[in-house]
C-alpha cells in the first residue's frame, strides 16, 4: 500500500505540475488546495493493484490509476456543495474556502484533466477504457442525482437504495479495477471478473461508510451525522424508519427539515438507529458483498502473493475507521 500510494503521489504532482497555483487563486488552486489535503487514493492504487496481478507494468498504468483519482476528487469537490458539507479530510471544502463558483468552475477542469490523463492509455486499450471510463462517469452522475432525488421523497426502499450507491460508489471503483486490467492487456473475461469483484468490494466500502458517517468520530476528517444532518436516505435511516414502531418514528421525523440543534439531532437519530439494529444490519450487509468480493477473487486464480494483497485490501474495509 505504502509503495503504490507514494507511486501514485510522485505521478500526480508532476502531473499537476502542467497547471501550477495561481498567484490570484485562479483556476488551479482549488485543485492543488484538495489534491494536497491527502485521502487513501484508494482507486488508482487499486488499479496499480491488478495491473501489477495481471502482469502488467507499472508506467502503463499510470494514466487510468491518475484518470480515476482525479476524476473521483472531482466528484467530491461538486458533492460537497451539494451536500453544503462544510469539511473535507479535516479541512474547510472548497467551495466553503472559496466559493461555489469557483468549486463548480475547478471542478469542471479536473474532469478535463482526467481526460487528459485517460489519453495516455497504451493505443490498444485506449478505446475500452475510454468507453469504461465515460460510462461509469454517466452512472455516477445518476447515482448522484438518485441521492438527491431520495432527499425529497419521505420514504425510500432498500433496494433503490442500493442500486444508488452501486452507481453513485461502487462502479468507480469497478471501473479503477477494470481499467488496470485493460492497460495489462489481459483478456476480456479477467477484466469482466475484476469488475465484479470491484463491484462487490465497492458496495461493501460505502456500507462501512455510512456507518462512519453516524457512528464515527472527528478524527476521520468529515462532519460525523452529515448525512444526519442533510436527512440523507442512507441504509442506517432507511432500515430503521422501515423497523421503528410509531414512537421511535415521531423521534426521527421530528427532527426533518431541522438544523436547529445539530448535535441533539445526531443524538436522537443514531439512539433509533441503534435501538433497531440498524447498524447491526448494515454490518452484516457489509459482510455479505465482503463475502462475495472474495468469491470473485478466488475466481481470478492469482499468484499468492497478489491474492493475499487483494485479500488484505478487502479486510481493510470493514477494519477502517476514516
Amino acid at each position: 500500500m505504502t509503495r503504490l500510494k507514494a507511486e501514485v503521489e510522485s505521478q500526480m504532482t508532476s502531473f499537476l505540475r502542467k497547471w501550477p497555483a495561481d498567484s490570484d487563486g485562479g483556476l488551479y488552486d482549488p485543485i492543488h488546495y484538495l489534491m494536497s489535503l491527502g485521502g487513501k487514493r484508494l482507486r488508482a492504487i487499486l488499479a496499480l493493484s491488478v495491473s501489477e496481478a495481471e502482469g502488467g507494468q507499472l508506467e502503463e498504468a499510470i494514466p487510468v490509476a491518475l484518470a480515476v483519482e482525479l476524476f473521483h476528487n472531482f466528484t467530491l469537490m461538486h458533492d460537497d456543495i451539494m451536500d453544503e458539507a462544510p469539511m473535507r479530510r479535516g479541512h474547510p471544502t472548497v467551495h466553503t474556502h472559496w466559493n461555489s463558483n469557483a468549486a463548480i468552475l475547478s471542478g469542471d477542469a479536473m474532469y478535463t484533466m482526467a481526460g487528459i490523463a485517460m489519453a495516455e492509455t497504451a493505443p490498444q486499450a485506449l478505446p475500452a477504457a475510454l468507453k469504461l471510463f465515460n460510462q461509469t462517469a454517466l452512472e455516477v452522475c445518476i447515482g448522484q442525482q438518485s441521492d438527491m432525488a431520495f432527499e425529497l421523497r419521505s420514504e425510500v426502499s432498500l433496494p433503490e437504495y442500493m442500486e444508488m450507491i452501486r452507481l453513485k460508489t461502487s462502479v468507480l471503483v469497478a471501473a479503477s479495477m477494470s481499467l488496470g486490467a485493460l492497460a495489462s492487456g489481459t483478456s476480456d473475461e479477467r477484466v469482466k471478473l475484476w469488475y465484479a469483484f470491484g463491484e462487490k468490494f465497492g458496495m461493501a466500502f460505502q456500507m462501512q461508510d455510512d456507518l462512519l458517517d453516524a457512528f464515527g468520530n472527528e478524527a476521520t476528517g468529515k462532519q460525523v451525522g452529515g448525512d444526519i444532518l442533510s436527512d440523507k436516505k442512507t441504509f442506517l435511516r432507511i432500515y430503521a424508519w422501515a423497523h421503528a414502531n410509531q414512537e421511535q418514528r415521531d423521534r426521527i421525523g421530528n427532527w426533518d427539515g431541522r438544523t436547529d440543534d445539530p448535535k441533539r439531532k445526531i443524538k436522537d437519530v443514531t439512539e433509533v438507529m441503534l435501538e433497531v439494529k440498524a447498524d447491526v444490519a448494515a454490518r452484516t450487509h457489509m459482510q455479505e458483498f465482503t463475502d462475495d468480493a472474495l468469491k470473485y477473487l478466488n475466481a481470478l486464480s492469482l499468484e499468492e502473493s497478489h491474492r493475499k494483497w487483494m485479500s488484505y485490501l478487502v479486510g481493510l474495509v470493514s477494519a477502517r475507521n476514516n
